[in-house]
């Protein structure tokens, strides 16, 4: 292997990303790949299919579930500072959440429960391990009682738009009125979690979750167009999925770049924030140096190992389904375990957001690669894999 980035590598991934694009299955896309000191930034197609705005490298994406590692490593450093502790029951910030009960059966009706044998831990949270989340089982979002009640109450738990009109104190109490599905430890579920820890760390921080994140994390990286809400809506592009009948991109109006113009009544700790490449490169570089920024350590070594190493067992990875295998997950981002179709050395971590974004840090290449669109399919029809797969080898 190379100690340097290659530029028949770098061509491979070029070409191959190109002629996605000129395949119209996506209008654009911003991608990055760094080694060391090398960073190789590059812009293809535009912000839509009209050709009319092309796509730019201070491009603002909403980064979906990318949110979610950057609210974890904001969490540790609640922890090293004493305001949290990760085996402590959430219960004395989260009262909504103590005594819960759990169901009998998990198609069972809501008032068929047991108790919880043990309380939500902030471990849990971080694991995604709190009993509630989406159900891929028989099938994805099956229709049991407890998945219509949440979508009754408006509580949005699985895709973000349209999004959920209550504020946090509101919103956790609400939640709270359900029964967990499974019991606090047993599962891995995804994404509710994040939803309940956005609401815990501004609680157990004294402060609105937007300026936990900056104050914390955004700020002393010099992340500066990341954030919850912006005033340059017009640096955002449309999103776009597939249509399922034709299989065409289709424009979605759920999100349009006017919601993000101004705060959200509920900041999202599962999917809410906008950025831009270079703002989660700085992010990314910080994991890669062990919580180092310029010198400054933001979080511990010890912190940033926990954060990237697998924390289930393999019965949870077993049954954690569609939206994780095959791989691990840490605190608030997946880790690969084994090799795959990716790469033949397991241990790059990282996650993706269900907008179109990409990030993994591989530690065994010393390499960062994100590549940030804002079409869904990207993750799902092979752009993702192959991007992956790619960037990786762009030491070959």
């Amino acid at each position: 292997m190379s100690d340097a980035l290659s530029a028949s590598g770098l061509r491979r991934l070029h070409d191959a990303m190109t002629a996605r694009v000129a395949a119209a299955e996506l209008p654009g896309l911003v991608l990055a790949v760094t080694r060391g000191d090398q960073m190789h930034v590059e812009t293809i197609g535009s912000f839509d299919f009209d050709g009319a705005t092309p796509m730019r490298r201070d491009t603002l994406f909403r980064i979906g579930s990318i949110t979610k590692p950057m609210l974890a490593a904001v969490t540790m450093m609640l922890v090293e500072e004493g305001l949290l502790d990760l085996a402590a029951p959430v219960d004395r910030l989260l009262p909504e959440l103590a005594d819960r009960r759990v169901l009998a059966r998990i198609d069972g009706p809501l008032d068929d429960t047991v108790p919880a044998r043990r309380p939500i831990t902030v471990e849990n949270l971080l694991t995604f391990r709190m009993g509630f989340g989406i159900l891929t089982e028989p099938h994805y979002d099956p229709p049991f009682p407890i998945v219509a009640a949440a979508r009754e109450l408006r509580l949005v738990l699985a895709e973000p738009d349209p999004r959920t009109p209550y504020p946090p104190d509101q919103w956790i109490k609400v939640f709270g009125t359900l029964p967990l599905m499974y019991q606090p430890g047993e599962r891995w579920q995804y994404n509710a979690a994040a939803l309940v820890l956005g609401v815990l760390v501004s609680r157990a921080a004294g402060a609105p979750l937007a300026d936990v994140l900056r104050t914390r994390l955004f700020g002393p990286l010099g992340m500066a167009d990341t954030g919850f809400h912006t005033a340059d809506a017009d640096r955002i592009p449309p999103h776009y999925l597939a249509d399922f009948a034709t299989g065409e991109p289709t424009r979605q109006t759920a999100t349009p770049p006017a919601d993000w113009a101004r705060p959200p009544v509920f900041p999202s700790g599962a999917g809410g924030l906008l950025s831009t490449v270079d703002d989660t490169l700085r992010f990314a570089w910080m994991l890669a140096a062990g919580g180092r920024h310029e010198g400054h350590a933001l979080l511990s070594p010890e912190s940033v190992t926990a954060m990237t190493t697998n924390q289930l067992t393999a019965y949870q990875q077993g049954t954690a389904g569609m939206l994780l295998e095959p791989q691990g997950w840490g605190y608030g981002m997946a880790v690969a375990t084994k090799p795959d179709d990716i790469s033949a050395v397991p241990g790059r971590y990282g996650w993706d957001g269900g907008y179109g974004t990409v990030w993994c840090n591989d530690p065994y290449r010393d390499v960062t690669a994100l590549a940030f669109t804002q079409s869904s399919d990207f993750l799902f029809r092979g752009g993702r894999d192959e991007f992956l797969a790619l960037a990786l080898r762009a030491t070959e």
